[in-house]
Parts: structure tokens; C-alpha cells; sequence
């Protein structure tokens, strides 16, 4: 648990860091075309992530953390990797990955919900 700790605690600086960017911020539009990515695939990760956690568990609460985890975990990994060098480290493709994330996995939970409302009437005429 105190690894976790310490991991979590250099993701989260790692991340702080990258905010010192040299460019302007004039050239990150809020809405440019990365952002539509960012969010579009955040979006589908999280889903996917909701979906593996739902072959392994009926707990709700478990599906929304591994859906949101999935898809923040990459979304920040892209933006640390970014800080390194290999590309331009910004804020706002982490809000657009947070914003797709959380409309990934409401997408995916009302999806289960529907399933599952469609399946208890069928299930009650079975018997």
C-alpha cells in the first residue's frame, strides 16, 4: 500500500512538473483537434475498461473504478511521457481525457443498466 502511495505521489509530480511547458499556451486551444481525440478515446477506454471489469464482477462500484482508472491511468501516462520530451505535456488534453472518462463510463454503466432492465422481464416469463 505505501508503494502505491509513493507511486501515485510521482505520477502526481511527474504530472505538476509537466505544466512548466516553455510553449505558449496560446498554440493548446481548448478546442483543437487533439482534444476531440483525447476525449473520443478516453471515452472508449473507459467503456472498454467498464466492459473487461463486467466479465469479472456484478459490483457496480468496481466496474466505475476500473473503467475510470483504465482510461486516467493511459491518459496521464501519455501526458508524463509527453514531459519527457517526446512530445508537448498539457493540462487541457487532461481535462478533455478526464471529461471523456467521465462520459465513458456513465455511457457504459447506462448501458449495463439497460441490459439488465431488459433482461429481468424476459427472465421473470422463463419461469
Amino acid at each position: 500500500m505505501r508503494a502505491r502511495r509513493k507511486g501515485a505521489a510521482l505520477l502526481v509530480a511527474a504530472v505538476l512538473s509537466a505544466g512548466v511547458s516553455a510553449r505558449a499556451q496560446s498554440v493548446d486551444d481548448w478546442l483543437g483537434a487533439d482534444k476531440a481525440l483525447h476525449f473520443t478515446l478516453s471515452a472508449a477506454l473507459a467503456g472498454t475498461g467498464y466492459g473487461g471489469a463486467a466479465l469479472l464482477t456484478e459490483r457496480t462500484s468496481v466496474r466505475l473504478a476500473v473503467g475510470a482508472g483504465f482510461a486516467l491511468s493511459l491518459g496521464i501516462a501519455k501526458e508524463v511521457y509527453d514531459a519527457t520530451g517526446a512530445g508537448d505535456p498539457s493540462w487541457r488534453d487532461l481535462t478533455w481525457d478526464v471529461l471523456g472518462t467521465g462520459v465513458g463510463v456513465l455511457s457504459a454503466w447506462l448501458l449495463d443498466r439497460l441490459v439488465h432492465s431488459l433482461e429481468a422481464p424476459r427472465a421473470a416469463r422463463v419461469r
